[in-house]
């Protein structure tokens, strides 16, 4: 029998932060070697478990949950997803707007193929959470990547969205808050992207999956809050505000012109039904979790867990000699630069199997997430202030042999 391939739509797709680094990380594991793992913004693994007041309610309610529900989603949930938009000051927005799918991560693939034909393009940014690039190339499309500005609090530069639109380009992505930066994009951006969208008549994506996990009693802004004459699709899920990865329980919104994109519109509703419904037990959580207490405010907050390791992993990055980094605003990451001059690295992915094997932290590189230049990483700082210390002072030691060996 001929060797059987994959199919040729995912040869420019890439997902490293479940790569082969991880593969290896495995291997290791299995052979009894302990990894501290800073690679995946998973909060339950580090102990963020879900509000038990949501686990309960999913709990109480499972004996309605074996059947299809309607394939937007059942009605409660989305009603209350309609009502947080209300909160966000998205206007417009009925429960027909609404489609609950299985994480966000769906709902990003379903949005693309509902969207793109062969060789449209997209606007991503850079750095990127790669899904988006590989929903994009999956559904025949072509990322192009606009640069987030390090000097600028890594926000979107708009000259250069600008300057990278083409008579293909259908929309543009806004990630905010951003992964893997940790950025919280001001008014005046956002206000920018939409006079961009406007002018060339795109969708604008508004990818706010860390919208409550903010810093310092900032303010998360919904882009779709700023106008209501181009289309906005808002998407949003439990996660990480919640912890509650495994629940997958994610939502769609349009908003805005929704009159002259009821085309687009029917092409969601038509993917939605294809998959019949999202998964029922993540669905009966949303209407508690965003009704209920927001124990995340208490995470974020300076005595909060999340804010003091925020600042520990911050402190002890920038305190390494050459390496410098924005201090992030809202999420759960940080993403430090090795200064070339003093870190000459030709391939960051073989530099953090390197730094695997050998001080057994598990990292993303930069260009994982898209970042043009092999001078970033990506660091998770989910695990408790103990691990955290111990996995940055090891990373401190291997840059510090690293430059020995690179000096001679």
């Amino acid at each position: 029998m001929a060797q059987l391939k994959k199919s040729s739509k995912l040869n420019n797709v890439c997902y490293d932060i479940r790569g082969p680094v991880l593969a290896h990380a495995k291997k290791m594991e299995e052979e009894g070697q302990r990894i501290i793992k800073l690679n995946i913004g998973n909060p339950a693994a580090f102990g963020f478990e879900a509000p038990e007041e949501i686990v309960q309610d999913v709990i109480r309610n499972m004996g309605k949950a074996s059947g299809y529900t309607d394939s937007k989603g059942l009605f409660e949930p989305r009603k209350s997803i309609m009502h947080y938009t209300q909160e966000k000051n998205i206007p417009n927005v009925d429960i027909d707007d609404v489609i609950i799918g299985n994480g966000v991560s769906e709902l990003i693939v379903m949005s693309m193929q509902a969207l793109l034909d062969n060789d449209d393009e997209v606007l991503i940014p850079m750095p990127d959470y790669p899904l988006w690039n590989a929903a994009v190339t999956l559904a025949g499309g072509k990322p192009r990547h606009y640069l987030c500005d390090e000097a600028s609090n890594w926000y979107p530069d708009l000259k250069d969205i600008e300057s990278k639109i083409t008579s293909k380009t259908k929309a543009i992505l806004v990630i905010n808050p951003n992964n893997p930066t940790g950025a919280l994009y001001p008014k005046e951006i956002l206000e920018g992207v939409i006079q961009i969208a406007r002018k060339h008549k795109l969708v604008v994506f508004a990818d706010e999956i860390y919208d409550k996990v903010i810093y310092d009693k900032k303010k998360h802004i919904s882009i779709g809050s700023l106008a209501d004459d181009i289309l906005f699709v808002t998407l949003n899920g439990l996660s990480k505000n919640y912890r509650a990865c495994g629940y997958r329980a994610g939502w769609l919104v349009v908003s805005g012109n929704k009159k002259e994109s009821a085309d687009y519109i029917e092409g969601l509703n038509m993917l939605a039904s294809m998959r019949l419904c999202a998964n029922v037990p993540g669905q009966l959580a949303i209407q508690t979790a965003l009704g209920g207490y927001q124990s995340i405010d208490d995470l974020v907050a300076p005595s909060g867990r999340l804010f003091k390791q925020r600042e520990l992993a911050y402190d002890m990055l920038v305190s390494i000699p050459g390496v410098t980094c924005v201090k992030p605003e809202a999420a759960m990451y940080l993403f430090p630069k090795l200064d070339p001059k003093i870190y000459p690295i030709k391939d960051d992915q073989e530099f953090i199997l390197k730094l695997l094997i050998d001080k057994k932290v598990l990292l993303v590189q930069g260009t994982g997430f898209n970042w043009k230049d092999p001078d970033h990483i990506r660091i998770v700082f989910l695990p408790n202030e103990e691990d955290l210390k111990e996995s940055i002072n090891r990373i401190a030691d291997y840059l510090e042999n690293f430059k020995k060996n690179t000096a001679h």
